[in-house]
């Protein structure tokens, strides 16, 4: 059990939640998976009277069944994949975030959204807290609106950053079916104006360098992830990188989009709050948000 991977799925019944496990045999997950499925109760104060309690309970049951469901779904999904289930209550990001860092999974994995009574896991609450404060990879999971007959689609973000190499470390450790194919996205930097003919003339210089280094990198990502049986390529153009990412996701009909959480400070590139954050609840695809 201790050399499998780990996953956290946060599930709470809806459409989304369901989706989320009916994609994951295209996550690129290794053969031994230990899952924990969890179902967090949302709940502030104590019931107050002795209907509510029973209300409660019954609520307790209708959970801890979802789960239990759930992780017998997972469990017939592949012969190495085993789940248990978890109930929780409180606040479902808390929860979520805490559950993780006391289990230390490799990957926590959300529908993109769920239930909407009370708030239930619907995005820019549940999700984007989660994104933001993880450990480690956040899958924004969404099973796609009409089956194709293309090998399976990569698309990954990369500027540079340290979160961007830990993408690509995360992508080539997966296992991903023979024909995946993988496609290295890169915003390049935008045509500046300035007044100052000499500073246009140092920047133009740095920028060219800082360019010309960029694509050697990218050059030899694309020969890394060759060399892990991925068939790779890439595209460098002068764009929003949240306008990039997506609008090249949607154009190659991409299955998953991989961004890091952080990336380069200096004009806040590929940085969570923004890009990863922007691309995780607008892209028609799952979004896998990894943290360095």
């Amino acid at each position: 059990m201790s050399n499998r991977m780990k996953v956290v799925v946060a599930y709470d019944g809806s459409a989304c939640a369901d989706a989320a496990i009916a994609e994951l045999p295209r996550a690129g997950l290794p053969e031994e998976v230990e899952f924990m499925v969890l179902s967090v109760i949302e709940n502030w104060l104590p019931p107050p009277s002795g209907l509510e309690i029973v209300q409660h309970i019954d609520r307790d049951q209708e959970y801890k069944l979802l789960a239990m469901e759930a992780a017998s779904r997972l469990h017939q999904m592949a012969p190495g994949w085993a789940a248990k289930a978890e109930l929780s209550l409180g606040s479902p990001a808390s929860q979520i975030l805490e559950k993780a860092g006391q289990w230390k999974p490799d990957l926590i994995v959300m529908g993109a959204h769920g239930r909407t009574a009370l708030g239930r896991f619907f995005f820019g609450s549940v999700s984007q807290k989660v994104l933001h404060e993880a450990s480690c990879p956040v899958r924004v999971a969404r099973e796609p609106k009409e089956k194709s007959d293309h090998p399976l689609r990569l698309l990954i973000g990369f500027d540079g950053s340290p979160g961007a190499t830990e993408t690509l470390r995360v992508v080539t450790a997966r296992k991903w079916p023979a024909g995946t194919e993988a496609r290295v996205v890169y915003a390049a930097w935008p045509s500046l104006e300035f007044t100052s003919k000499p500073l246009i003339g140092k920047i133009a210089d740095w920028l060219a360098d800082e360019e010309l280094k960029i694509k050697r990198k990218i050059d030899e990502i694309v020969r890394d992830l060759s060399a892990a049986g991925l068939n790779t390529s890439s595209v460098i153009k002068a764009e929003n990188p949240k306008q990039l990412l997506i609008g090249e996701a949607e154009s190659w009909k991409a299955d998953c989009i991989f961004v890091g959480a952080r990336g380069l400070g200096t004009l806040e590139r590929l940085r969570l709050g923004s890009v990863s954050s922007a691309v995780a609840a607008r892209a028609h695809c799952s979004v896998e948000v990894v943290h360095s």
